[in-house]
């Protein structure tokens, strides 16, 4: 019998699948933008479009999954990511880059949104913290690793490699959830009932959303337009990306950690204003600074403290019968920003004529999560 860790695992690496697939535009940014004489906006839009299908997708998700099965569901969604990949590598046009990301981008919605429920059915009650820490890191440990590899993929073989090196990451998820992935053999069916939410619990909920969102934002800023950044600088295009997937490595620790420290100092709320703070000051750094490998270890130290913290607000007013339909909302927040965060990044960087101006950008979407916080903190109390 496949054990719950086994089926973490694939979980993992096909939502790793997601991060390899989201992260090969900005991987090649420079490459593309010749390709396609791309501007960094035009860049900016194709990145962020890989989370426009969310903002209409995340609500009904859950359903569809309650529907036709989670399994069927997932490998539905893997395999539009891979048809929306193979489209962009029939043709260097924007309308098909544009039809394949969005194609891609539906895939990702369903598997993003399904995926924590189907670790949450096989660690509820047990170990479902650290579980949750593992799913999580898949994100960043998906980033760095096209970080590391699309570059120098791109430089050696060109930009229809990237493509089929993003199809193949794809295939081994599909693979592995095809031939892994069962449902709990005890999987509590939430039935019946209407479950509406109160308008307090919604704001609530959107305001959770949103700081996640802004968070992630402050993030994709980082690993979005650092490489190019570099390159500006006068960097090679494999060592930029490979530098910042260090920010990347050291999330993957950090991620668990400050979920850890939340949980055994009570103080989540101090830990993730104090590292959204810390991060957006280290952004400013790193586009600023000379010592670049310091303030990328730095960054990739402190980035991922939040995370557990802004992933438990949810919790705080969401029993277990609000929870499909309030995840689903607090998605649609956070692929409605993330759609638009990347998009503003580029469209910023262009303007001023560095990418130095969507790491500022994020810094300054990272100083307001703090803010958010606050209002969530009124929100409830009431």
């Amino acid at each position: 019998m496949r054990s719950r860790w086994t089926i973490l695992a694939a979980l993992f690496v096909a939502r790793a699948a997601i991060a390899f697939q989201f992260q090969s535009i900005a991987a090649v940014a420079p490459q593309l933008s010749q390709s396609l004489g791309a501007s960094l906006a035009d860049i900016g839009v194709l990145i962020g479009l890989y989370f426009a299908p969310g903002a209409a997708l995340a609500l009904p998700g859950g359903a569809i999954g309650r529907r036709y099965g989670d399994k069927v569901t997932v490998l539905a969604g893997l395999l539009l990511m891979l048809a929306g990949e193979l489209l962009m590598t029939t043709s260097s046009s924007w309308s098909t880059q544009i039809a394949g990301r969005l194609t891609a981008g539906i895939g990702g919605v369903l598997l993003n949104v399904l995926m924590t429920k189907m670790v949450a059915d096989w660690f509820s009650g047990r170990e479902i913290a650290t579980a949750m820490a593992i799913f999580i890191n898949s994100w960043p440990a998906g980033i760095a690793v096209a970080l590391m590899l699309l570059p120098a993929v791109g430089a050696t073989f060109g930009l229809h490699a990237v493509n089929l090196a993003v199809a193949g990451v794809i295939l081994i998820g599909l693979c592995l959830i095809a031939s892994l992935y069962r449902a709990p053999d005890a999987t509590a069916a939430v039935e019946g009932e209407r479950v509406s939410l109160t308008a307090d619990t919604i704001r609530a909920v959107i305001a959770a959303g949103l700081i996640w969102c802004l968070y992630n934002i402050g993030f994709a800023m980082i690993f979005s337009f650092g490489p190019s950044m570099l390159v500006e600088h006068g960097w090679s295009g494999a060592a930029a990306g490979s530098t910042i997937s260090i920010v990347l490595w050291l999330a993957a620790l950090s991620v668990p950690f400050g979920g850890f420290l939340a949980d055994r100092t009570k103080r989540g709320d101090a830990i993730l204003v104090t590292g959204c703070i810390s991060f957006a000051l280290l952004t400013l750094l790193l586009s600023r600074s000379s010592t670049v490998i310091p303030t990328v270890v730095a960054l990739g130290i402190v980035c991922g403290l939040p995370a557990g913290a802004i992933m438990s607000l949810p919790a705080r007013v969401l029993d277990q019968k609000m929870r499909p339909i309030g995840m689903g909302l607090f998605y649609t927040v956070y692929y409605a920003g993330m759609l638009a965060g990347p998009a503003i990044g580029g469209r910023l960087s262009t303007s001023a004529g560095s990418a130095r101006a969507a790491l500022d950008f994020g810094a300054v979407v990272l100083l307001a999560c703090p803010v958010v916080l606050w209002l969530f903190r009124r929100i409830v109390a009431r």
